[in-house]
């Protein structure tokens, strides 16, 4: 079956939270693995890629109502369908997102001689944000603050992209289209973070996804 990769670069900090914080630290914390490093789980990924395969396939039936069960069934096919059965999973697997693996595999070296700590690899590559909320005035809120930890702008991320059975050109014409409608991720992404560019790239790193977008836009002109 063939394979692709997806890179998620930052255009803005971004904070890919795992739902709680460190007392006395930070109020929202990042999801990161055990080098220290943060990434974004191919299920929160999937979701998100999800959410704008919805949007478009919602804008393809009220502008091409003679191809709507087209799309709607190659949504089901690539993201499948909520608490479906078993024949009703999507063909397509996300990966989560992570740095690149020979850094990982460097920085597991360093840490395993001694030379650096997860933490210390967390702090270099995040920052503390700190925000509060306003009042109808511009005024702050009294014990509205909280810190949030941020992945820094310009970093950049790689997910995997598998499929359990072969692609169609439809597939992959819907899936380059929810690739160049994700904009933004994570925490805070409606006040401003978590802006991101996301390309497809095929197994021999050859980026595809205006390539691949092209079926679908032949296909939907009029």
């Amino acid at each position: 079956m063939p394979s692709y990769q997806l890179r998620l670069t930052l255009l803005s900090d971004a904070t890919f939270g795992r739902g709680d914080g460190v007392a006395g630290l930070v109020d929202v914390e990042v999801q990161h693995d055990d080098v220290g490093l943060p990434f974004l789980a191919g299920r929160t990924l999937k979701g998100l890629l999800g959410a704008e395969c919805a949007d478009i396939v919602y804008g393809l039936e009220r502008g091409r109502s003679d191809q709507a069960e087209r799309w709607r069934t190659t949504e089901k096919r690539l993201f499948g369908r909520s608490g479906a059965a078993l024949e009703g999973q999507s063909i397509l697997h996300v990966g989560a997102a992570r740095l690149p693996e020979d850094l990982r595999r460097a920085l597991r070296q360093d840490i395993n001689r001694g030379l650096l700590t997860p933490n210390d690899v967390l702090e270099t590559v995040t920052a503390l944000r700190r925000q509060t909320a306003m009042d109808a005035w511009g005024a702050p809120m009294e014990n509205t603050l909280r810190t949030m930890r941020v992945i820094l702008r310009d970093t950049v991320f790689h997910a995997p992209l598998e499929f359990t059975a072969e692609p169609t050109a439809d597939d992959l014409g819907l899936l380059a289209a929810c690739v160049k409608a994700l904009h933004r991720a994570g925490t805070g992404r409606n006040r401003g973070r978590g802006r991101l560019k996301a390309e497809l790239f095929d197994s021999s790193g050859q980026p595809v996804t205006n390539v691949l977008f092209a079926h679908l836009r032949k296909a939907v002109m009029p």
